[in-house]
């Protein structure tokens, strides 16, 4: 197949335009995911994604890590986030990137008439072949949006039967930035979220971030489930064994509403979206130097779950980034 002249000039500009922006892609990533991390639970809606809010209008991401496994809330919704794109395999990473635009070269070479590996003859058919990997990044990351916005509406839906969306009223006020709602389902016993648990959500943002940003893991006992203290352990000792401490100051809450509340059998669930402001940066421990983030503060948007048994107050049991 022989493609026009002006055709293969569209494409490499495409393939140039995809290469620049793949670095600036990988930083940002990197960058966001430096603060608390996600993971947790969330009873038996573990797997079904939270409703969307006005403080969070988009689909809050699939959540990462979790002890509960699918089978013990919705298998069909548990096989659906664990399949993910044709190359969005956990682990892959930059390298099996790499590896999947290699092999999207050599396709591509193949379609040009240069044979599976065609691309390597000469300085020329590098600078070819790079291209080519620009390209195949590029188609891949669209197909990938595709597929996700695609699937977004069933996911969303996963739980077992649809029930009453959270009322999204105005702020409730300056200070606290929350809006009230009432969450329920028609499978589960509603659950009325007062003002005082409202200042409860805000009260366990800040503190939950301070204790991480002092790597006390005594205090986060206090504040988090064991699962979730067991995620924030982990990536403290990741952080350690780079030599590096992340740090989140100046946590201020901004606005946040509920997406849903419930109660399964004495345990009470609430799920809220919060947008809040913070100063993220992590440095090198030896020399101070910061490595990620800066004292600028930034704004993030979280969908924060939080449960309570009898007798006791609220605790984090898991976060998802939105």
């Amino acid at each position: 197949m022989i493609f026009p002249k002006r055709m293969r000039a569209v494409v490499k500009t495409l393939a140039v335009i995809a290469a620049l922006a793949m670095p600036l892609a990988i930083a940002i990533t990197s960058s966001a995911d430096a603060r608390v991390g996600s993971g947790g639970s969330r009873g038996m809606r573990t797997w079904s994604a939270p409703p969307t809010t006005r403080t969070a209008p988009n689909v809050a991401q699939p959540m990462q890590r979790s002890i509960t496994q699918p089978s013990m809330t919705n298998p069909a919704a548990g096989a659906a986030a664990s399949k993910g794109g044709f190359f969005n395999r956990p682990g892959m990473g930059m390298l099996g990137g790499l590896a999947a635009g290699f092999l999207g070269a050599g396709l591509l070479g193949m379609l040009f008439g240069g044979g599976l590996f065609g691309g390597l003859g000469g300085l020329s058919s590098i600078v070819g072949l790079i291209l080519q990997i620009g390209l195949i990044y590029l188609v891949v990351r669209l197909a990938m949006s595709w597929w996700q916005r695609r699937n977004a509406p069933a996911y969303a839906s996963a739980s077992a039967a649809p029930g009453p969306t959270p009322s999204q009223a105005p702020l409730a006020s300056a200070r606290s930035g929350f809006g009230f709602g009432l969450g329920g389902d028609s499978n589960d016993a509603p659950l009325e979220i007062k003002p005082d648990d409202y200042d409860a959500f805000e009260r366990l943002l800040g503190e939950v971030n301070t204790a991480w940003s002092n790597q006390d893991i005594a205090k986060l006992h206090t504040l988090a489930t064991p699962e979730m203290v067991s995620y924030f352990t982990a990536d403290l000792n990741a952080n350690k064994e780079r030599g590096v401490v992340n740090t989140v100051s100046g946590v201020k809450l901004l606005q946040g509403d509920l997406a849903e509340a419930w109660r399964e059998g004495p345990t009470d669930y609430a799920t809220v979206a919060l947008r809040y402001s913070l100063v993220d940066k992590t440095v090198e421990q030896a020399t101070g130097k910061v490595v990620e983030g800066s004292d600028t503060p930034t704004e993030v948007t979280d969908v924060w779950t939080f449960t309570r048994r009898p007798g006791s107050g609220w605790e984090l049991s898991a976060i998802q980034y939105a």
